[in-house]
């Protein structure tokens, strides 16, 4: 028999039942303030049993008219949630069931899990707080994100006794060990070269200073330089972007890690220093991203430049620092410019961007992308991904240029190019990622419509003039973790994401796989530049071999069950090129 006819017949039966009584008692309903009242009070009696696990306080009146519904067949309970109130004529108050919303079983038990305490911040906060975390584990609930101590006032030792780190909570390692794992799967290229090169230990006796994004991507990283060898020491290059439980499998691990989520900017320094400052250990290598750590050891330390043999740069910003020094002669050590490399620029800088763009802005600001005006400050390779992504998404985009050749290509790619000024008062989106600085000043930010959403996907955080919105007449208002309302007098808002910061990294995650090619492009620069004969690089700026371009996307194409196409003898005598490779001249453009 199917559920609607059993309904219609239960209600058929409830019916015989009320026909069939001698007498009915006389209802009045109560008045609609009266009514209300009464909500209110079940409301909050409801609620509060709910809270103590214990059944609702209410009681139904003698006689209480039953009402037929469907649902009683299966839940006869119905006023234990309360219903609508009525006055029987001995003057008692009787509650007439009403449909019980859907509740899923888990519901109640999930709503009691949630913090009751949350320190500085609201119980909304807390909870908003887990949808722009950089992780999406039951670590965002746990009390260390709670805990407003600062990780330098804290002694914390791992399972060994080992304290030689510091970290928002060590408690957190068995998420990030989860995590790690999971980015393992993703990282084919990486694991390939562990498995590989582990019995030869390329890196031995190397000991690597490293500043990075600490993600479980660079998690991967520093295991498998582990793994081939080489002592690690680690710091954040951005305040925002580590993910503590993965800090913390490190620190577990064994390694020395000095970064948390939410650094001050002295902190910052500090994390760098202890990286770099200790007693019986001295770097040899350097993997930096900004430029931060090498500019850090150039200021306060540049007696350590006699022992260390490299220094592999990732970042546009940090590039462009390394060949100041080295134009200026000052560039003490040779370099690696991992920023420039095929395998750098057209897969993390394109594709990385392109997806991770559309993620931050949606787990910030849960924007809806179509129809919206938006600029996009730059048209590099990390401005192509996001326009790309954004005009699939419906988005009206307009790019800003300084550079012919790129400007041309935006043109020809179906994007109107413009100056900020002419549109800055109709964008509701503007992205900076240039690599430069000051590229979005105060007269843009006034000028802005309201509601404007402001975010960089640059590496620096000079882009945006975010120090020009500290001022008295201007109310900085935090509606959630990386996002900011800044309040002009007249009420005209901006939202500012990151506080001018790199969005994806900070507000959201980037895709394994792509990571996956720049990290092992890190390992084979650093394995490279260590065990590169004396003489072969001199004090200057170099590009990864081609050779070695080629070799880490083979790595990555068994994942896509990839089959390359050999050259003939015949065929590579006519192209004038080795049949192992590489295939393409240094000045070839991919």
């Amino acid at each position: 028999m199917s559920v609607q006819a059993v309904a219609a017949k239960m209600a058929e039966v409830e019916l015989k039942d009320v026909a069939g009584k001698d007498s009915l008692p006389t209802i009045s309903p109560l008045t609609p303030k009266a009514e209300e009242k009464k909500s209110e009070i079940n409301s909050t009696s409801s609620a509060t049993a709910a809270a103590a696990g214990e059944p609702s306080p209410v009681t139904a009146a003698p006689n209480p008219v039953k009402m037929p519904q469907a649902s009683a067949m299966k839940r006869p309970d119905q006023q234990q949630n309360g219903g609508e109130a009525f006055v029987n004529c001995d003057g008692t108050v009787a509650e007439a069931p009403r449909m019980k919303k859907i509740q899923f079983a888990d519901q109640k038990q999930e709503f009691n899990k949630r913090p009751t305490k949350i320190g500085r911040r609201s119980l909304s906060r807390s909870i908003s707080q887990s949808s722009t975390d950089s992780y999406s584990s039951a670590a965002s609930y746990t009390d260390s994100s709670d805990d407003e101590t600062s990780p330098r006032d804290k002694q914390q030792k791992n399972s060994k006794g080992n304290g030689d780190f510091c970290i928002k909570n060590i408690k957190q390692a068995d998420f990030g060990r989860r995590e790690i794992e999971i980015a393992e799967q993703e990282m084919p290229a990486l694991m390939a070269l562990r498995k590989r090169a582990q019995g030869e230990k390329p890196l031995a006796g190397a000991k690597i200073v490293g500043c990075t994004h600490i993600t479980a991507q660079t998690a991967v990283l520093m295991e498998t330089l582990s793994a081939l060898g080489a002592q690690c020491r680690w710091a954040a290059c951005n305040i925002y972007s580590t993910q503590n439980e993965v800090a913390a499998a490190l620190a577990e691990g064994g390694f020395s890690v000095f970064a948390w989520k939410g650094e001050s900017e002295d902190d910052f320094w500090w994390c760098i220093d202890r990286c770099v400052n200790v007693e019986g250990w001295q770097p040899n290598m350097i993997l930096d991203d900004g430029g931060d750590l090498t500019h850090w050891i150039y200021k306060k330390y540049p007696n350590m430049f006699k022992k260390i043999k490299g220094i592999v740069e990732e970042s546009v910003t940090g590039v462009h620092r390394l060949y100041q020094l080295s134009k200026a002669g000052k560039l003490c050590v040779p370099a690696m410019n991992v920023n420039d490399s095929v395998t750098k620029q057209k897969f993390d800088n394109l594709y990385c961007c392109r997806e991770s763009i559309l993620d931050g802005l949606k787990r910030t600001t849960d924007v809806m992308f179509g129809g919206k005006q938006v600029v996009v400050c730059g048209y590099g390779e990390v401005g192509k991904g996001c326009c790309a992504a954004l005009k699939a998404m419906g988005s009206i985009v307009s790019v800003t240029e300084i550079d012919p050749i790129c400007a041309l290509q935006a043109c020809m790619d179906g994007f109107r190019l413009v100056k900020l000024t002419e549109v800055i008062r109709q964008v509701d989106i503007v992205i900076t990622c240039t690599g430069n600085k000051n590229v979005v000043v105060r007269e843009y930010m006034d000028r802005m419509k309201n509601g404007c959403i402001v975010c960089n996907m640059g590496h620096s955080n000079t882009e945006i003039d975010v120090a020009s919105l500290r001022t008295p007449e201007l109310t900085w208002e935090r509606v959630r973790s990386q996002v900011d309302h800044v309040i002009w007098p007249d009420g005209k808002r901006i939202v500012l994401l990151a506080e001018g910061r790199l969005l994806n990294l900070s507000c959201s995650t980037v895709p394994t796989f792509v990571l996956s090619i720049t990290a092992t492009t890190q390992a084979l620069a650093l394995i490279e530049l260590y065990n590169a004969p004396e003489g072969r690089y001199k004090q200057d700026v170099y590009l990864l071999p081609k050779k070695m371009d080629e070799y880490v996307a083979s790595l990555h194409l068994p994942t896509f069950d990839a089959h390359l196409t050999e050259l003939s003898d015949e065929q590579a005598k006519y192209l004038g090129l080795n049949k192992n490779g590489p295939f393409k001249p240094n000045y070839y453009r991919y």
